[in-house]
């Protein structure tokens, strides 16, 4: 999985398409992300003693397929590629060339 925690995607398919956020938590072994303000689902949670119960909004994670990059450049989605700067492997955006921090 190329995308990390901090990224700011857009999502490229579903019911959220076109929205964008940033990546707040990835899920790997499912290949998955959880994208703020994206893919939002009810839950009804039971209240307890100390909390009280209700619909509660929260955000579903979408699989990385349907997220893309947006680039830092252009501010336009973009695919992820690597390069080699200084024996380390440096993230870098397709369309500008531009690298991803």
């Amino acid at each position: 999985m190329n995308l990390k925690v901090g990224d700011k995607v857009v999502v490229i398919a579903g019911s959220s398409k076109g929205k964008e956020g940033k990546i707040t938590k990835t899920l790997r072994a499912e290949n998955r992300v959880i994208v703020e303000g994206c893919n939002i689902v009810k839950k009804h949670k039971k209240g307890n003693g100390q909390e009280t119960g209700g619909i509660l909004e929260t955000e579903a994670p979408i699989h990385v397929s349907n997220v893309m990059l947006v680039d830092p450049k252009t501010k336009k989605r973009t695919r992820i590629g690597h390069t080699i700067e200084n024996g380390k492997k440096v993230r870098v955006a397709k369309k500008s060339n531009e690298k991803i921090d």
